[in-house]
């Protein structure tokens, strides 16, 4: 077991070096690979290779341009043979100038085999670079789609998507494909927004990319015009606020109207102070979203403004007088 290690992905294959000692037959060959851990990372034998001639240890990892963080090659499991961090090696004395590390798929050719070269070779290779790419980032909900794809250096990978907390499935929506290292999402929604992460794992330890998140733009939608105070009449002289209030990413573009013309408040409120009648009549207003391309205008809201009735008298009245 590896309870020592670090929760990152760890992947460990190994295969045994046998001998012949019969003289002039083929010293060494490598047996039917047989993994306990991370199986796939070396294949089967057998390999065929004779005292001072050379073995390749070849992984079945794909080549990768970035360096893996750490592999480590050992003998019997105990003694190490290569130990590569951040691209730096050490070797051990016993392999000094008999061996050569190829970094992109971590595989080893081992020269001039020895007699007490027979053994258990081991490759433990630490999985660096989880990454996720998009297609694409910016999206409109329920007519954009968008592809996530998965990347991992190692090899009997699993893979498993989360959106923020919860697991990623597949439904009429979402595909999942290429072994789970590929989701795509078809007609996307707000809750797509993630953050999406990938995570990666094999029999003993997990991976987890960093997150990504996708910026949905939804709406106008919901659209209602408030009128405060609430009441449908008012005096000649008051102040009245309308608010246009609408669900909307990015945030909506407002137009108002009276009685069905324009007017040039462009906000998503406009103050009526001091009001006069001739700014009676039905108001609405119409929100506009610059990536969605969508529109909503609103129901009307009717205003009427009334005078104020004065009622003056001059001079005195008598009881019984007509007035």
């Amino acid at each position: 077991s590896n309870k020592n290690m670090s929760p990152s992905c760890l992947i460990k294959g190994k295969t045994l070096l046998d001998k012949s000692m019969k003289a002039g037959s083929p010293l060494s060959y490598l047996s039917p690979a047989v993994f306990t851990e991370g199986a796939g990372v070396l294949p089967d034998g057998p390999l065929n290779a004779a005292v001072g001639e050379t073995v390749m240890f070849t992984t079945t990892l794909t080549p990768t341009d970035k360096p893996f963080q750490s592999v480590t090659w050992s003998f019997n499991f105990s003694t190490p043979i290569i130990i590569v961090i951040n691209s730096e090696e050490t070797i051990g004395p016993e392999y000094e100038g008999r061996i050569t590390f190829f970094p992109s798929t971590a595989s080893l050719e081992l020269r001039s085999l020895t007699l007490n070269e027979t053994a258990e070779y081991s490759v433990n290779i630490k999985v660096s670079s989880v990454s996720v790419t998009s297609s694409s980032t910016d999206l409109v909900e329920f007519s954009g789609s968008v592809s996530l794809s998965c990347s991992a250096s190692g090899s009997s990978l699993s893979f498993l998507w989360l959106n923020g907390s919860s697991e990623v499935t597949a439904s009429d929506r979402v595909q999942l494909t290429d072994g789970g290292s590929s989701l795509t999402i078809i007609n996307v929604t707000r809750s797509d927004q993630g953050p999406f992460r990938c995570l990666v794992s094999n029999p003993v330890s997990i991976g987890t990319s960093d997150p990504v998140n996708l910026s949905i733009s939804y709406g106008p939608e919901n659209i209602n015009l408030i009128l405060s105070p609430s009441q449908g009449y008012f005096a000649v002289g008051s102040d009245i606020s309308l608010t246009c209030s609408v669900g909307s990413r990015p945030s909506a573009q407002f137009k108002w109207f009276l009685n069905g013309d324009q007017l040039r408040d462009t906000g998503s409120e406009v103050r009526l102070m001091n009001v006069q009648m001739s700014q009676s009549g039905n108001y609405s207003c119409q929100a506009f979203n610059s990536k969605t391309l969508r529109s909503q205008t609103s129901q009307p809201s009717a205003i009427t403004v009334l005078d104020t009735l004065l009622q003056k008298c001059s001079g005195y009245v008598d009881y019984n007088d007509d007035i």
